[in-house]
């Protein structure tokens, strides 16, 4: 058995923890105000009140520091529990109902392009010109394309997809339909509200992937 932390140690991580969401916090500021580019480590240890030698201890540099905050976008919360493992994604992919499953997949999608938007688009910039930031856009795409295929696999293996729909094809469509340039286009583009993209996503999510009985 672990032995319980002592008050000493809680209050480091208490002040670590406190550091590192200030610093996260001051980042998303900067970058959405200035750019990526344009946001230098000390201008984000100005603004957060943290030393600069503790957030490069914390985050290492800033390609770090957008790192964890695009992370906690995209979890929704400081807890190091990725989308897939939290309780909400684990209760759809034991949902029987594969409509009811496309639909709250459709909502966690919505939530999370939400929160991460502008962070993306900041992202998609910093790429064009930063190898670091390439990379990062590069394996963020790759841990979404994973998180999507979990579903075109789900559905697969309850045998919930159309005869003529097989599994890659049914990942390929899950990936592009749920992107965040088709949200970007949507919402932020065109002007439709979260919830109407919601609906919109859920509903041809069923026409393209299950029998016409769900339609």
């Amino acid at each position: 058995m672990s032995a319980e932390p002592r008050p000493k140690d809680r209050r480091g991580q208490a002040r670590t923890r406190l550091a590192r969401a200030a610093v996260v916090d001051a980042a998303r500021t900067l970058f959405v105000e200035r750019g990526y580019g344009s946001t230098t480590v000390d201008a984000i240890s100005s603004e957060s009140d943290v030393p600069p030698a503790t957030v490069y201890r914390l985050f290492s540099s800033k390609i770090g520091i957008l790192r964890a905050l695009i992370d906690r976008s995209v979890a929704g919360s400081d807890d190091a529990v990725a989308l897939a493992d939290q309780p909400a994604a684990k209760e759809l992919f034991a949902d029987t109902d594969p409509a009811g499953q496309l639909a709250g997949f459709a909502a966690i999608c919505r939530e999370v392009n939400a929160r991460t938007e502008p962070l993306y688009r900041i992202l998609v910039g910093a790429a064009g010109s930063d190898p670091d930031a390439a990379a990062l856009l590069a394996e963020r795409s790759r841990h979404r394309s994973a998180r999507q295929d979990q579903i075109a696999r789900s559905l697969a293996r309850s045998g919930s997809l159309r005869r003529d729909m097989g599994e890659r094809d049914a990942a390929d469509i899950i990936h592009a339909l749920m992107s965040p340039e088709v949200y970007q286009l949507l919402v932020i583009n065109r002007g439709w509200t979260p919830q109407r993209y919601e609906q919109w996503l859920a509903q041809i999510l069923v026409d393209q992937l299950l029998p016409r009985r769900f339609v």
